[in-house]
Formats: C-alpha cells, sequence, structure tokens
C-alpha cells in the first residue's frame, strides 16, 4: 500500500527518564498555530494550539480541552440509544486543568487574544496514559507557535514503590497499580510550576526527591523542546499593546495614593484579612473626590486598579520586611479550629469542620454497592463505590452569582479532596457499601478544598466508615521578594491573592495522600520546599489533634437511617447459577425476601462477592440463609422443606433450596401405592423432603418418606413388580409394554 507522502512533515523524540516519545508535526490541522502528534506505545494524541481573536473580558482568555474518544480504546458506547460521545467525565476534566494549571503562568501579562489549546486522544492501547503526552504535545505547540510563551515547559508522572524504593517516569497502567506514589509535575528547566499527587501515606522525603528528580528530567526535555522551536517555530507575534499614557498616570496615580493615603491603605489591609468591611469602596470614592487638579482627572477604575496594587504591596511587604501576617498571626501559626458532628438529624453522617472563617458542612450518605457510580472510559468499564463531590455557592464568599452546575473549580476540588482520602476508604470486602460524600462550603476565606478533607473525615467516621486512619488537610503559602522567603501555613484567601504559592498537603498522621502546588515563581531553592513540607506536617499533626476532640475513631454502629448490608461469599464459577437465566433466580430471592441482593465478582480471589442489603435485618437473614444454602454441600438424608414446582404422573419436582430441584418418584411418595402423583400433591405444595439419591450428574433424588419407611416399603414390594413405572405409552402401567421405565430424574 503506498502512503502519501507528507513533505513538511517534522518527526523527533523527546525522553522522559526511560521512555521516548515520538513527536510529529505538520501532518495534521496545518491551519492552527501550533498542531502535535504524540505517541507513546499505542496511545496517540493529537494536541492543537489555536490563536483567537482579541477580546476586552478583564482576563487572560484561554481555553485547554482534553478529549477522550472511546473509539481510540475501539469501545462503543453502551448506552442503547446514544452512541456519540457525552460531555467529558470528571476525570477528563481534571485532565485538562492540570494541562491548564501548567500553561497559564507561562504567558506574558497582558495577552487578552483567546487562545485554545484542545488534545483528543485518537489512540489508546490501555498500558501508556494519554494525559502526559497531551500536556507535552501542547507546550511543544506553544512553543512553535507564533504566541508568545515564556517556556519551554515539559510535564512528566513519576510513581514510586515503598517495598523497592525505586522512581519511575511515566509508568505504564501495570507499574502505577503497584505504586505508592502518582505524582505530577510540570515544569521549565529551571523551575517547578505545578505539582498534582496522590498518594499512598508516603513520607515527605518521597514526595520532595520524586520532584526534585522530575525537575532534571523536565530540563533535558526542555532542551529538546527548544531545540525544536528553534528548528521549525514560527516567529512570535507581538500580541501585548503597552500604553505609555496609561502605565504613566497609573504611576502618578500610585505615588500619590502612597504619600497622601498610606495609613488608610493599610487600614484596609487589615481590615480585609479580618474578613471586616475593609471600606475599600469608600477610600477609593474619597480619592476620586479629592485628586488634584488635572487636565484629565482620573477615574473610577483607575483608582481602583491603583490602590488594590498598593494593598497588594503592603501585604507581602509585612509579611517579608516585617514577619507580620495581615490578620496578626505567626508564620507557623494555625487559626482556630471547630468541629461539630452529627450536624443534621436523619442524615447517615455529617458534620462541620470551620477553621477562622473557611467553613465546610460534609455530609455522608451510604447505599448499596448496586449505587456505585458506573464509568465508561477508554479504559473500560468500571463501578466507584466512593464518591466526593464540592460544592462552593455563591453565598460562601458573601456574593450573589450563578448557581447551578460546578464549574471545573469544584470538580477539581472535589477529586483532591477524595484523592486525600481515598487511600483510607475501606474496601469493599470489608465495608461493603456505596459511600457519597457531599462538601458544602458555608464561608470561603482560604483553603476550601483542605476543609473538605477535615470535615469529610469526621462525617465519615460519624457515619461510622472505618477509616484506616482520620486525614487532615492544610494550605502552605509563600512569599518572596528574589532573597527572602517567608513560607505561611494555613494561608487565607488574601495571602493566596497576593501569594507567591498555594501549596495544598493532606495526610494522615503516618504520610501525604495528596498535593497540589501552583506556583508564581520562576524557581524555589530545595530547602525552602524542605521547610514547607516539614511546616505542613507540623500543621497537618496540630488540626488532626483538634479533629480528635470531637471524634477521635469511626464510630461502630451505623445510623439508624442507614441500609444494613452484609457480605458473603461464594465459588466465581457459580455466580451464574446463582443469577438463573436472565436473572431469574437473584430475582425470586429479593422478591421473596425483600432486601436488595447485589453480586459483583472479584477476580483476584476467584470468588464472587454477594451484597445483601435492607433497613430490616430480618429480610437480610433470610435472604442470606437461602443464599447459604444455595450453596451448601448437600448429603444424602438431609431433610428441607420445599416448594412443588410441577407435577408429571410419575412423581413432582419440589424446590428444596433456591434454585435447586429433585424428584419425588412416586413410589418415594408413600409407603402405600401411588398410581399417579397428581393424586397426592398440586403445584405449590409445601412439603417436608429428604434426600434419597445424589447422582453422578448431580442430579437430586427426594423422598416424602423417612430411611426406615423406604427400606420397609421397598421389602414389602410384591416380586416382579418394577420400582419405576413406565410412562404414558399405552401399555400396562404396572410394567408391561410401553417405552419401559424412565429414569426418575427424567422431567420430560
Amino acid at each position: 500500500m503506498a502512503y502519501p507522502d507528507y513533505s513538511n512533515t517534522y518527526k523527533t523524540t523527546v525522553s522522559l527518564g526511560d521512555k521516548v516519545i515520538s513527536v510529529e508535526i505538520g501532518k495534521f490541522s496545518e491551519q492552527v498555530s501550533g498542531a502535535v502528534i504524540t505517541r507513546l506505545g499505542d496511545t496517540v494524541v493529537h494536541t492543537t494550539v489555536a490563536l483567537g481573536r482579541k477580546v476586552n473580558l478583564g482576563y487572560f482568555p484561554l481555553s485547554v480541552e482534553f478529549a477522550e474518544k472511546l473509539y481510540s480504546a475501539g469501545i462503543i458506547k453502551g448506552s442503547r440509544w446514544v452512541k456519540r460521545d457525552g460531555r467529558p467525565l470528571d476525570d477528563t476534566i481534571l485532565k485538562a486543568r492540570v494541562i491548564d494549571r501548567s500553561l497559564r503562568p507561562l504567558f506574558p501579562d497582558g495577552i487578552t487574544n483567546e487562545v485554545q489549546v484542545i488534545s483528543t486522544v485518537f489512540s489508546y492501547d490501555g498500558i501508556n496514559e494519554p494525559d502526559m503526552l497531551g500536556l507535552l504535545g501542547s507546550t511543544i505547540g506553544l512553543a512553535i507557535s507564533s504566541i508568545p510563551f515564556n517556556g519551554p515547559l515539559a510535564g512528566t508522572r513519576v510513581g514510586y514503590n515503598k517495598e523497592t524504593k525505586e522512581y519511575v517516569f511515566n509508568p505504564t497502567q501495570e507499574e502505577q497499580v503497584n505504586s505508592d506514589l502518582d505524582l505530577i509535575v510540570s515544569g521549565t528547566g529551571d523551575a517547578i510550576v505545578m505539582v498534582e499527587a496522590g498518594a499512598n501515606e508516603v513520607s515527605e522525603a518521597v514526595i520532595l526527591e520524586g520532584m526534585l528528580k522530575a525537575q532534571v528530567e523536565l530540563g533535558k526535555a526542555c532542551k529538546k523542546i527548544a531545540a525544536i522551536a528553534k528548528e521549525i517555530g514560527r516567529e512570535k507575534q507581538e500580541l501585548i499593546t503597552v500604553d505609555d499614557v496609561a502605565v504613566a498616570r497609573k504611576k502618578e496615580l500610585v505615588a500619590h495614593i502612597e504619600k497622601e493615603y498610606a495609613d488608610e491603605a493599610k487600614v484596609v489591609v487589615a481590615k480585609d484579612a479580618k474578613l471586616e468591611p475593609s471600606g475599600f469602596a469608600e477610600l477609593v470614592s474619597q480619592i476620586v473626590e479629592k485628586q488634584p487638579e488635572s487636565e484629565e482627572p482620573f477615574s473610577e477604575g483607575e483608582v481602583s486598579a491603583a490602590l488594590s496594587s498598593i494593598t497588594k504591596q503592603i501585604a507581602r511587604d509585612m509579611i517579608i520586611n516585617d514577619k507580620i501576617r495581615p490578620d496578626g498571626r505567626k508564620t507557623d501559626e494555625i487559626r482556630p479550629i471547630w468541629c461539630e458532628v452529627d450536624v443534621f438529624p436523619r442524615t447517615h453522617g455529617s458534620a462541620m469542620f470551620k477553621r477562622g472563617a473557611t467553613q465546610a458542612v460534609t455530609i455522608t450518605t451510604l447505599g448499596a454497592p448496586s449505587l456505585g457510580q458506573l464509568i465508561e472510559s477508554i479504559e473500560g468499564e468500571e463501578t466507584r463505590h466512593y464518591m466526593h463531590h464540592y460544592n462552593m455557592p455563591p453565598y460562601a464568599s458573601g456574593e450573589a452569582g450563578r448557581f447551578g452546575f460546578p464549574k471545573r473549580r469544584e470538580i477539581g476540588h472535589g477529586a483532591l479532596a477524595e484523592r486525600a482520602l481515598l487511600p483510607m476508604i475501606p474496601t469493599q470486602e470489608e465495608f461493603p457499601y456505596a459511600i457519597h460524600v457531599v462538601s458544602e462550603i458555608m464561608s470561603s476565606n482560604g483553603s476550601t478544598s483542605q476543609a473538605s478533607v477535615c470535615g469529610s473525615t469526621l462525617s465519615l467516621m460519624a457515619a461510622g466508615v472505618p477509616l484506616k486512619r482520620p486525614v487532615a488537610g492544610i494550605a502552605m503559602g509563600l512569599m518572596s521578594d528574589g532573597k527572602t522567603y517567608v513560607v505561611l501555613s494555613d494561608i487565607q484567601g488574601l495571602e493566596d491573592h497576593v501569594g507567591d504559592m498555594d501549596f495544598k498537603v493532606s495526610g494522615t498522621s503516618e504520610g501525604i495522600t495528596a498535593i497540589q502546588m501552583d506556583i508564581k515563581l520562576t524557581g524555589i531553592p530545595r530547602e525552602i520546599l524542605e521547610q514547607a513540607l516539614e511546616q505542613a506536617l507540623k500543621g497537618r499533626l496540630h488540626i488532626l489533634g483538634e479533629m480528635s476532640k470531637c471524634l477521635d475513631a469511626p464510630r461502630t454502629e451505623l445510623s439508624e437511617y442507614a441500609p444494613k448490608i452484609e457480605q458473603i461469599t461464594i465459588p466465581g464459577d457459580r455466580i451464574g447459577e446463582m443469577i438463573g437465566p436472565g436473572g431469574k433466580i437473584i430475582k425470586a430471592l429479593i422478591e421473596r425476601t425483600g432486601a436488595q441482593i447485589d453480586v459483583d465478582e472479584d477476580k483476584e480471589r476467584q470468588v464472587g462477592l454477594v451484597s445483601i442489603s435492607s433497613p430490616d435485618q430480618a429480610a437480610i437473614t433470610a435472604a442470606k440463609t437461602a443464599i447459604e444454602n444455595m450453596f451448601r454441600e448437600i448429603h444424602e438424608n438431609d431433610e428441607f422443606d420445599g416448594t412443588v414446582t410441577r407435577v408429571e404422573d410419575y412423581g413432582c419436582f419440589v424446590e428444596f433450596l433456591p434454585g435447586r430441584e429433585g424428584l419425588v418418584h412416586v413410589s418415594a411418595m408413600s409407603t402405600e401405592f401411588v398410581p399417579d402423583a397428581h393424586e397426592k400433591v398440586s403445584i405449590g405444595d409445601e412439603l417436608h423432603v429428604r434426600v434419597s439419591e445424589i447422582k453422578e450428574d448431580g442430579k437430586i433424588g427426594l423422598s416424602l418418606l423417612t430411611a426406615e419407611e423406604q427400606a420397609a416399603a421397598r421389602s414389602n414390594r410384591p416380586q416382579g413388580r418394577p420400582p419405576f413405572r413406565g410412562g404414558r405409552g399405552g401399555g400396562d402401567r404396572r410394567g408391561g409394554g410401553g417405552r419401559g421405565p424412565r429414569d426418575r430424574f427424567d422431567r420430560r
């Protein structure tokens, strides 16, 4: 087959650790500013970078999208009616956020053109993750485009195994399963820009070493990206328009405010830090009214912008130079903490966590395993039994605004809290429930995601979920003038806004479970990162201590309103036997007992996990007994109470255990001669039966007689009289002609 000759196609490779990624440019999407195909194994991602029109929205209009197509893994959507890929999954949105948070800090201030980055997964091999390919394609696309970008930038995923103590770059799916750390680091050759991590209680030292090892690899990749840009990159456009007159006016206005209103500006900062009415708007009005006479007076907008710049610098100077935080705390001091559980009467678990003016209420709901969330992605189908959602309505920040579907930020904060708690959530075998946790932010003043972690821990323990250990979270900050660095514990909103780092750390007393870090500086010394992690550990342990005063361990009993669930195991090769054709057996069990019954396969142990749930313990007991009886080993002379399901002339069939039947032959119905079973029993009759025979093929012979009666009947039977009569073939019922004696298990 002849392949088309793309004469302008550029091909190369980029190495990250021991992984070599293929890069192809120029094959697709020639009309955008940059288009890159990245490939690792058989996972292929196509990334485009497009420059749009100039707009005036008051912020940089960057949009980053990540599209995972089911066709990339050879999957057709499972919905019966809708086959088109739907809205992106939360996991897909989170991948887009990681790329967005990596790229956004490196765009120069002042760009008002729309910039859109789209990564599409065209092939997925189930081995190599596509998100890091999308990040690499995005950075290469921006490097070769005409869009101003302070790169190059690269990103990598790092895994770590506690037993082997080895780090792996861009681990495969199998390597991730055996990893205790899922660390994503992006940055330039000189500075880390973004960190995202989930961990199984790993130490601060392991996290730091992983970040620094990643930075070395990122530096190598950035050199290669710079070489690509030098070879085929376009000339950068001038997108930033500098108004010299406006700049001069702002300098003049700032100087005037600093001279005439310095004390008033400091008061605004102090009040803002304490969430008191700061008087910012009143001060702006005062400055506008009393400004010096000029040919062109300063507008309210100009004054507001200048005053914001001044108050930001005042807050930074207080912290960096005077070592005083705007609210009066020490640099490592945690705000006052209040905790409460059982906030609401009918929820299965509820808790309130308040730290300073940040307040989160978290509600836990327990349900049957069948209520877990079915996820259909390029990795196939999976069911999640632990789900964490985060909501921050406008009133949380004292504002009026849009109320409705969650924004990307809310999805990201919920995922961060979920990741922090996930290593401590019991397995389905240990606690067979679907667990839904929702954090509602009541008040926001810094680190609401970490307040959600703390509140969710208390809520889960109040609900009786046996967490392995409590989890707490803290947000760290950093202020620097390039020479002096000040690390802040438990930052609030103002410090987050004017600071140089937002570093969220969650974990237990034994180690870290989640990290999220965004850095605005071009580089942070190792000792500062070490100090931040050490200070975060100290703060986390303090918070855990305060939480333990409210509730120090999971409750041993569930709420009276929570469903009761018990779990048993059955042989893995007999799951189908329990479900029955078309679900007949399990549906009958549910209808008869009134309990909800769910079956999942544990492939690793080759067993079926049967979860039985109901508010009524009696229903659970009845279902559990029925299922145990269904799979119990049957022996001769075992006795059961059963129901007649079918009657023939030669005998009746009795269901003596759910889904298990046996034949009571007419000869085993009575010590007297029974010419036709219809004379003795009817469908639906309840009979007490005894197992009289178990054939090699598993068929069961039942009897209504005791063993002694059966033996006596045989000894009293006249000679020549066969024990099993022929069917209705026209001959003598007692043995003459016809088709001869039937096997007692023949159901014809």
